[in-house]
């Protein structure tokens, strides 16, 4: 049969909602698709600069903003499976493609022809005539064009191809350096007595990956992406916890065929010279144009300034930990290893509860159904089916159709719940359809979490952690579910970097609200209630170790802004690169042996996609997260007309008005600070 002809891609699915065809994708199916997509999308590309009629919206911007449809398929699939369920087939692909489709973008971008026609539009924009978000679309259209070098003459154009071509193919390549290192690296344990303080189910999930390993008899710890690990909490074992943490802490940077610290530099070096060419002092500087904060100066004021009260607060609880080691006897210092183990001990102490007292009471069905779903229920009026006609990618996937208030079809959810070998790390929601009225398409919103598979039979209980993991991803897809404008260019999370986080991070409220946490936190055996004093130690305890929280991710952010505000002649080489990270962490103030980065350089993968000079995002929207919570507080908390209010000002909104006139339409006045820092014991 001719693969071409039999290739799911080349049509719209038939599935509800354009939902993918899961079941008919094969991999010979992805090139050609690839391939004739790109073919497609530029033949509308010329056939709209090369048109003799002048350029009006009708026969520029609209067809543009529809144009590669087939690419746009096959792209989202593609992209999805490489972080959610990747092999050696997909990987090959990803390295031949990535660069092609920058090399394509470069071709609609850099096209002379195409960019008069915008640019001749945007001069007379406000004579068009055009509704408030056509108009938007005009401008944004033609600063895109502008940041991706439309301006440049020959020559710097063909610089520009190079460098994006070069970039891409360096991000893959570190990018699959992170998955094939975490995966490689995995500690391997001799003797279970090693691994006191871990549950028997724990125990035998370690046996069990040491088994899939072909490695019986022994047991082995998977690594997270972050520099901390979940088992330091437990283990008992200092030996193995220094060795457990010195590995995740040496990731891309101990030699080998998975280093990335010449990724990273040649990386820098090129956006470097990327931004030099398109006009901007810094990457950094180009990176924040579009984004909220604007300036460079914005996002190292704020950083400063929050930096010496989050490291004032780790430096207490650092000494609330090490009196802890000296009353059990321990004769050492504080390390960072211990850091996880002995807060824990100290949150025991203090609040008279510990995570294995919680994780009965956090079932992954009960935090889903009656916590997550729930909560969005009360608050936005609507429903959720489980969906077993529709195909998956993986056998443990589940899909739910999303009904709105009037019972109508909103979206259609997908969860991805298990960490497996094949998955990246971390969580994230994505897009496999966006919303669009103009194509008259619903959303189809896919979230991934990294919860360890339980052994076979046994519950899925999770951490506190993961419960607002679950809450915070659940936001974005609310973000994208929500979504109602008409160019898909502005759909749901289509928002600046720096305000994307900020839906999500409101999401999270829900998880600890009284209302909500009773309704999820019962025993998954018995159905009994979360204790009405465990449930409130646990909400006491929202403060404990924020000193912590915040300095790692803090030194992360310093990190990332550093490195991206080097002028050429002041970018390390590969092999100086870690002592870069230690003297930007110093000069930051930040620079805590107990408290590493949340990620070290080499096993960043936010600075090498869409979070470059952007790791700051999560504490900028948190300033308008902290401040929305405030509002649902003095409106009465979890009521519909609230969700309402929330959904239609600034949720359904998506990119298509000002990312903070947005916030100014839903709260009625700019953000205050004030809230953030009472919320991280800041102030």
């Amino acid at each position: 049969m001719d693969t071409l002809a039999a290739n799911p891609f080349l049509v719209e699915s038939p599935l509800p909602l354009q939902y993918p065809q899961f079941d008919l994708i094969e991999l010979e199916h992805y090139l050609p698709a690839f391939e004739q997509g790109m073919a497609e999308q530029i033949a509308e590309i010329e056939a709209i600069a090369g048109q003799s009629d002048a350029p009006t919206f009708a026969n520029t911007i609209i067809p543009l903003e529809l144009s590669g449809r087939l690419l746009n398929r096959v792209a989202t699939v593609f992209f999805s499976m490489t972080s959610a369920h990747t092999n050696d087939g997909l990987n090959e692909i990803e390295v031949e493609i990535a660069p092609r489709l920058s090399e394509h973008n470069d071709r609609i971008f850099l096209n002379e022809q195409l960019f008069d026609r915008i640019n001749s539009l945007y001069q007379q924009s406000d004579s068009l005539g055009l509704d408030p978000e056509s108009l938007r679309l005009v401008e944004e259209s033609y600063k895109a064009f502008i940041r991706a070098g439309a301006e440049l003459n020959e020559d710097a154009k063909q610089s520009l191809r190079n460098i994006n071509t070069e970039l891409a193919e360096l991000s893959t390549s570190f990018g699959q350096n992170v998955l094939n290192e975490v995966n490689a690296v995995a500690v391997v344990v001799d003797d279970a007595a090693e691994l006191a303080g871990l549950s028997s189910a724990e125990i035998q999930t370690a046996a069990d990956e040491a088994m899939n390993r072909d490695l019986p008899g022994k047991y082995v710890i998977p690594l997270l992406n972050t520099s901390g690990q979940p088992s330091l909490t437990k283990l008992e074992n200092r030996a193995l916890r220094q060795r457990i943490y010195e590995t995740s802490l040496s990731r891309g940077h101990r030699g080998g065929e998975y280093d990335n610290r010449e990724i990273l530099s040649r990386t820098i070096q090129l956006r470097t010279e990327k931004a030099q060419l398109l006009g901007f002092s810094t990457y950094a500087d180009y990176s924040l144009q579009n984004q909220t904060a604007q300036t460079v100066e914005a996002v190292n004021q704020r950083l400063a300034e929050l930096v010496p009260p989050a490291v004032a607060n780790a430096r207490r609880e650092a000494s609330d930990l090490q009196a802890m080691i000296d009353a059990e006897g321990g004769d050492f210092e504080l390390a960072a290893w211990d850091w996880a183990y002995y807060a824990e001990k100290v949150r025991q102490q203090r609040y008279q509860f510990d995570e294995n007292q919680l994780r009965p009471y956090f079932e992954v069905n009960n935090v889903m159904f009656r916590g997550v779903f729930y909560a969005a229920e009360q608050i936005y009026g609507i429903s959720f089916e489980e969906r077993f006609d529709l195909p998956v990618y993986q056998d443990d996937v589940r899909v739910f159709e999303v009904r709105d208030q009037n019972g109508s079809t909103l979206a259609i959810f997908i969860m991805d719940l298990y960490a497996r070998s094949s998955k990246s790390g971390g969580a994230w929601m994505n897009a496999y359809v966006s919303q669009s009225q103009i194509l008259g398409q619903k959303p189809v919103i896919a979230n991934h979490l990294n919860i360890p598979e339980p052994p076979a039979g046994e519950p899925t209980l999770m951490t506190f952690d993961e419960v607002t993991t679950m809450f915070h991803e659940f936001g974005h897809a609310l973000h994208g579910m929500f979504s109602n404008v008409n160019y898909p260019s502005f759909a749901g999370t289509n928002v600046p970097r720096d305000f994307v986080e900020f839906p999500s991070q409101v999401n999270e409220m829900w998880a600890s609200w009284p209302e909500v946490l009773a309704n999820y936190a019962v025993h998954y055996e018995s159905g009994e209630p979360l204790p009405a004093e465990l449930l409130n130690r646990v909400l006491e305890a929202q403060k404990f170790n924020q000193g912590f929280a915040t300095t790692e991710y803090l030194a992360a952010s310093v990190t990332d802004m550093a490195l991206h505000q080097l002028q050429p002649d002041e970018i390390p080489a590969a092999d100086q690169l870690m002592q870069f990270e230690e003297n930007a962490l110093t000069a930051a103030g930040i620079n805590l042996p107990a408290v590493p980065p949340r990620y070290r350089l080499t096993y960043f993968s936010h600075i090498m996609g869409g979070y470059s000079a952007g790791y700051y995002s999560y504490i900028w929207s948190e300033v308008l997260d902290a401040d929305t919570v405030d509002w649902f507080d003095e409106n009465g908390g979890m009521l519909r007309e609230n969700g309402q209010h929330f959904r239609d000002t600034l949720l359904s909104r998506g990119g298509s008005i000002e990312a903070m006139q947005l916030y100014e339409d839903f709260r009625g006045r700019p953000a205050d600070v004030a809230p953030l820092l009472e919320r991280r014991g800041l102030n």
